[in-house]
């Protein structure tokens, strides 16, 4: 498999995912303006969305979106417990959390990635932020992960974008649970081991 990623970016959680689960795996920075790869080709020839995260797979074929990727991998070794089973109630949890975060983290912080956002308009992004970031406070209130006492790919999603917030000046010292969460999950190897290899990849 090759995880097509760029530093800093939302591939961070299936890259923390893949090596959680000690899978085979090439790594291939992509320059997130350019388009370009580090194999020397149009990014865009992978994924035609033209955004990171982007998997492609022994077959040839190529999965986009984490949510997908992330519950894709979670199922090649289903006894590391990094999902719960298909079908099952738990499973539903999961793909719900996915989808919280997708659409009301990830998606809602979008706007404040950009440098020339009016003011007045950074202030509402960042309090709907804020608001979110209070219901998962509380999810955290007795229970170490999203899912309950076990690890799951959703957190490696939400410790991705909750390592966004410094860029925005939101601090996590409003959130204790949430910056527990954060520091819990940074201690781990395969996040340690994922952040230093980003680190180290040579830019395109």
């Amino acid at each position: 498999m090759k995880l097509y990623f760029a530093p800093h970016a939302c591939s961070l959680a299936p890259h923390i995912v893949l090596r959680e689960l000690r899978l085979p795996f090439e790594l291939i920075r992509v320059d997130n303006h350019s388009k370009r790869t580090a194999e020397g080709g149009d990014f865009r020839d992978i994924n035609p969305k033209g955004y990171v995260a982007a998997l492609r797979l022994e077959n040839g074929e190529v999965l986009t979106e984490g949510p997908a990727i992330l519950q894709y991998l979670a199922d090649l070794r289903p006894q590391a417990g990094l999902a719960p089973a298909n079908g099952s109630w738990q499973r539903l949890r999961l793909q719900e959390m996915l989808n919280f975060i997708s659409a009301e983290l990830h998606a809602g912080s979008a706007p404040l990635f950009q440098s020339d956002l009016p003011e007045a308009a950074r202030a509402m992004f960042q309090a709907r932020l804020g608001k979110r970031l209070d219901w998962l406070d509380r999810v955290l209130r007795e229970r170490d992960y999203l899912l309950g006492d076990a690890f799951s790919v959703a957190d490696a999603y939400l410790y991705t974008v909750l390592g966004w917030l410094p860029r925005f000046a939101i601090d996590l010292a409003g959130w204790p649970r949430l910056r527990a969460f954060h520091a819990r999950v940074d201690g781990r190897d395969a996040v340690r081991q994922a952040l230093r290899a980003e680190a180290d990849s040579a830019p395109v």
